[in-house]
Order: C-alpha cells, then structure tokens, then sequence
C-alpha cells in the first residue's frame, strides 16, 4: 500500500468514527454512570469485538457470510433484540443509583458488554468485506494490507472510543444528577433506536 493510498484510507476511518454508533452510545452511558473506568473498558470490550470481525474478514470469509441467508438475518435480529434490551434498561435505571453509591456493573463485566455490542452488528463483516478492496493495491502482498489497514481501524476507533468515555466521566463528576439521568435516558433511546435500525435494515 502506497502512502499516498493509506493517507486516503486513514482520512475515510477518520469520517467514519465521526458518526457515533452503539458502541459509543454505550460507552457514553457506561461513563455516565458508572465512571470513566467502566467506560474504558467497554471501549476495550468493543475493539475485541472488531479485532474477531476484521480476523474474520482477513482470512475471507465475509464471503461466508453473505452466503448464509436467512441464518444471518437470525443473527441480526438477535443483536437487535440485544441492542434494545440495553437501552431499555439504561432507561429505566437512569439515575437510580446516583444517589445510592456506585452502579451495579453488568453481569459479565464491562469488557463483555462491550464485545457483544460490536458484534450485534453481522453486517459490519460486510461492509469491511466491501470497504477494505477499495484501498488494496494488487501489486503487494494482500495479508499484509489487511493487516495494516486491520490495526488502523482499530487505532482511530480506540482513540476516538477514548475520548468519548474521558469526556463522559468527567461530565459524571461534573453535571448534575438529574442531568446525568437525562443523558442516560437519551443513551439508552440512542442503543434502541440502532438496534430497531439493525431489525428493520436487510442484510443486502
């Protein structure tokens, strides 16, 4: 890969975070009410999530994926329905426990939680699977293109994830707690909203 064709697929990873997800809804809500720690390690949880995808794209077998059908459709309600679970109960604990001491973390642990928010989405596979090619130069070694643009994905999603959830805490220690179960409620709308967007949207 060319420097001058990695600068173009680093710019394109850096527009696409810039579009919040489930994920960093999550990990804004995490933040909120549990503390920048718990945040982090959902922004930890996430990028394992993503490491499992992009292997699976690395050794091709998004192609697998599409040839699936109706069991991918299955494994996208099945992240939907996880989506929507997580937001309607960010929505109905919303600052339940800021007067009591600490949150009760998720069973499973923040790290978890993370990892199974980023994989709720099966069709991030395909969209890696169709957006990787487009920066692949044929005359070299394709692994390694992979893997370089593999470990850059990551680094810009980490970075940004990181941000969200030190800005988080620090609006925990700062806001109010009404207005911190406020940004909860709308947390959880937001987890909703994606995963009736993942119900309703077709795998093609």
């Amino acid at each position: 890969m060319s420097p001058e064709l990695y600068a173009a697929y680093l710019a394109a990873c850096v527009i696409l975070v810039l579009v919040p997800g489930p994920t960093v809804t999550l990990t804004i809500a995490n933040s909120l009410k549990h503390g920048t720690r718990a945040g982090l390690l959902s922004v930890a949880g996430t990028q394992l999530g993503l490491a499992v995808m992009l292997l699976i794209v690395g050794v091709g077998l998004t192609s697998l994926v599409e040839a699936m059908g109706h069991w991918f459709d299955w494994l996208r309600l099945a992240g939907a329905a996880y989506l929507v679970w997580l937001g309607w109960k960010m929505i109905r604990g919303a600052g339940g426990e800021l007067g009591n001491g600490e949150a009760a973390p998720p069973r499973g642990g923040f790290l978890l939680q993370g990892a199974l928010v980023a994989l709720s989405n099966p069709k991030t596979l395909l969209f890696f699977g169709a957006f990787f090619p487009q920066f692949v130069d044929p005359a070299r070694d394709f692994g390694l293109q992979i893997f370089i643009m593999g470990v850059t994905a990551m680094a810009v999603a980490v970075v940004s994830d990181s941000i969200y959830a030190l800005a988080a805490g620090r609006a925990r220690r700062v806001f109010s707690a009404r207005r911190i179960a406020f940004l909860e409620k709308v947390s959880g709308g937001f987890l909703i909203g994606g995963g009736l967007w993942l119900a309703f949207s077709r795998s093609r």
